[in-house]
């Protein structure tokens, strides 16, 4: 519904331009050109910003669809910002990345051997090969061992 009366509010104010400028001031080219800006900005404004705005505060609709080849497993809102986590099997790796249309500021965060569809079918996970990835302490004492 709030996208809805955004869109009235943009064609009204684009309408208003063209009555002010292109009609009351007899200058027609420019009020076309100041309404395309205003269609230009407004739809920016919606299609970079207001959408995830308008679907958390006030409910709304947005698609977003899994990259090929990945499997959803997770999605959150920090803030306004829409965090999607996608399982990549090909690499192993759980991609949490921020959703933004356009990609622009989008954060973005890996974790390698990550293996969430093993421990949901109850098979025992991979133990990383890297030394430096392992749980245990130069000395060999467990980091998480208390005393």
């Amino acid at each position: 519904m709030i996208t809805y009366l955004y869109w009235a509010l943009v064609i009204g104010l684009v309408v208003a331009v063209i009555v002010a400028v292109g009609i009351k001031m007899d200058n027609l080219k420019g009020a076309l050109v100041a309404a395309a800006a205003l269609l230009l900005i407004g739809w920016a404004l919606y299609y970079f910003y207001l959408q995830q705005i308008f679907v958390k505060r006030w409910g709304g609709v947005m698609t977003i669809k899994v990259p090929v080849g990945q499997y959803h497993i997770a999605t959150t809102w920090k803030e306004d910002n829409l965090w999607v986590e996608n399982y990549d099997p090909e690499t192993n790796s759980c991609v949490f990345s921020e959703y933004s249309k356009g990609n622009l500021l989008q954060g973005r965060v890996t974790i390698k051997n990550c293996n969430p569809l093993a421990l949901r079918s109850g098979t025992k996970p991979q133990q990383p090969q890297d030394p430096a990835m392992s749980p245990r302490s130069q000395d060999g004492q467990d980091q998480g061992a208390t005393r």
